[in-house]
């Protein structure tokens, strides 16, 4: 099997891959087996969990809110988390176990749904995105979150979405709201620079071809944009370190500060597989994300 000249595989060999999680939870056999084993102990966590909240109209859009338990001194982080899937599969209900780690940190976790390639084109499911950002920025005070202190994260394409919609503003302009102040963006084994597009349903989904480059985060790096911690596992050969590479060297070059992490050993769901507490000593996805976030100033140069 292999991969085309960015690192993206055939969208079979992805999904095949994003099922493979179960390796990296206690080498189950099947992705049904990981999720539920990611997901029982984040049932058991210190938060409450606020489920299917309609954020639109299409049965798709609906999104959990994850709240930590115990009292608040002050509003908390709030962040945004999209599921991967290659634009195309994937539930909130499988990341419960993210949901639960973000909360564990003490931050607020938005996990929406969004709508999928082919039911969309790229401008539907960031229309939902920026959908999904504006309601959770609008409803922060609602569970003692912070609205300045907004965050967009994603695994896969959902980092893709996190990052293309905090460097291509005209998504959430879209949205006829103002747009929110963004205090960071945290991309787990994203796609950001992966032109040429080699497959069928990606040129449909991105195109026309002269819509191409609008799909790329990289095209959009400003002096302005948020900082950013970029994660992402060497062994990746679904999606390429690489593009997570070029993008922090894009942004420095701009001055925007980076966190660039880049784990060893693992591959393309590993990263965030060990926000689970079955996976967690895989790597220290949870710390980095504590460091980006707390001081919220204190980002390491790339």
């Amino acid at each position: 099997m292999s991969a085309d000249s960015n690192g993206l595989l055939s969208r079979r060999a992805a999904l095949a891959h994003l099922a493979a999680t179960a390796s990296v939870l206690a080498t189950a056999a099947c992705s049904r087996f990981a999720f539920i084993a990611a997901n029982v102990p984040a049932a058991l966590g210190s938060y409450t969990r606020q489920a299917n909240i309609a954020y639109g109209s299409d049965p798709q859009h609906h999104l959990d809110v994850y709240i930590p338990d115990g009292p608040v001194s002050a509003p908390r982080p709030l962040v945004v988390f999209w599921h991967g899937g290659r634009w195309s599969s994937g539930d909130k209900a499988d990341y419960r176990f993210v949901g639960a780690a973000l909360a564990e940190s003490e931050y607020v976790a938005v996990v929406p749904n969004y709508r999928h390639y082919p039911q969309v084109l790229m401008a539907g499911f960031m229309d939902d995105a920026a959908h999904a950002a504006q309601w959770a920025a609008a409803h922060a005070a609602d569970f003692d979150a912070d609205p300045n202190r907004l965050y967009l994260m994603g695994h896969s394409s959902g980092a893709h979405m996190a990052a293309l919609l905090a460097l291509d503003t005209r998504h959430l302009e879209a949205t006829g709201r103002p747009v929110p102040r963004i205090a960071g963006v945290i991309g787990l084994s994203g796609p950001y620079d992966f032109l040429p597009l080699l497959e069928p349903d990606m040129q449909e989904m991105f195109g026309p071809p002269e819509h191409y480059a609008d799909s790329q985060p990289i095209n959009f790096v400003r002096p302005d944009a948020p900082p950013m911690l970029l994660v992402h596992g060497l062994k990746d050969d679904t999606v390429a370190p690489k593009n997570s590479r070029n993008l922090a060297t894009a942004l420095d070059a701009r001055g925007v500060a980076v966190t660039l992490k880049l784990y060893h050993e693992l591959g393309h769901a590993d990263t965030v597989a060990a926000l689970s507490m079955p996976a967690r000593r895989r790597a220290p996805t949870l710390a980095d994300i504590a460091a980006f976030v707390h001081p919220p100033l204190a980002h390491e140069p790339v």
